[in-house]
């Protein structure tokens, strides 16, 4: 992973005026990986968006973290559920096909 590519936690934070230690907690509870280099915490660009819908949860919605982690449980199982329905329908289509 370069260096180049990732964002500063605390360049994030300040653009995005929110508190640092909200980044923390996320990471602490495994919503974020935050990379160390040189005692600067760094976000992989990857995240990005994630983390922003984190941000309108937390700010905008008064989401607390567990709140979060929950939502996003709960994204991930839909997303899986409606690829393997996909996966599902394609076999099926195959089988019409016949």
């Amino acid at each position: 992973m370069q260096t180049e590519s990732l964002v500063a936690v605390e360049v994030f934070c300040a653009n995005h005026n929110i508190e640092i230690s909200f980044v923390s907690s996320l990471q602490q509870n495994g919503l974020i990986e935050v990379t160390t280099i040189q005692d600067t915490g760094f976000i992989d660009p990857a995240q990005i968006r994630d983390l922003e819908r984190f941000i309108r949860f937390y700010y905008d919605l008064d989401i607390n973290i567990e709140g979060i982690e929950a939502i996003t449980h709960m994204i991930r199982r839909i997303n899986s559920m409606q690829d393997e329905i996909t996966s599902l329908r394609n076999r099926l289509l195959l089988y019409e096909n016949e």
